[in-house]
């Protein structure tokens, strides 16, 4: 077995423990969520898909993040650390995080048609940019970032089957129906918090 073959194989087991960890709001999600990227990124190198390599390393300093927010929150005005809340996505980030999904699209888009020779940059560089935003409301845990996910997948489904990888588009139809179960799982536990 090749060894491309190999780390696709044991990225997609890692993104599989990655998604029931998230589902379950899990911090251990953010330690899986380090070791998912860091295989993507000699995967993704390999295959010659320096646009995926990039969001992977932005993953997984995205990881870092995400475990050093949700293990060390602190409610403001105290002192101890504590379980970080799930909670809505505030309506005053809307506009700022509208803008920072838009300067990356149009910035994965341009690098995309500059510096490749891919076939599909419109779509890649919108699920790239969203996918940026879905892990920053992901590591601030965010009920809606299983929304952003739903969008991303369904995108990303449709790609992986016009682009000839029906097993990845098999995945990401998987995590389509976690995050609509997600989303629904998290909205009851942000009730019972």
């Amino acid at each position: 077995m090749e060894t491309l073959t190999i780390l696709d194989i044991t990225a997609t087991i890692v993104g599989l423990v990655y998604v029931w960890l998230e589902y379950k709001a899990s911090i251990y999600l953010w330690l899986v969520g380090i070791v998912m990227p860091a295989i993507d990124i000699f995967k993704y190198f390999d295959a010659g898909l320096y646009a995926d390599f990039g969001m992977a390393v932005y993953y997984l300093l995205a990881a870092v993040y995400g475990f050093v927010i949700w293990k060390f929150f602190k409610k403001r005005g105290q002192d101890q650390v504590g379980e970080m809340p799930i909670t809505h996505f505030r309506q005053r980030l809307i506009i700022p995080s509208t803008i920072v999904f838009l300067l990356a699209w149009s910035a994965i888009y341009w690098i995309l048609v500059r510096f490749t020779n891919s076939n599909v940059p419109v779509t890649d560089s919108f699920v790239n940019a969203l996918s940026i935003i879905g892990l920053w409301t992901l590591a601030r845990k965010y009920v809606e970032q299983w929304l952003v996910w739903i969008v991303v997948d369904v995108v990303c489904c449709v790609l992986y089957v016009y682009k000839g990888l029906p097993f990845t588009a098999g995945l990401y139809g998987l995590y389509v129906v976690i995050a609509i179960f997600g989303y629904f799982k998290w909205k009851r536990m942000m009730t019972e918090q």
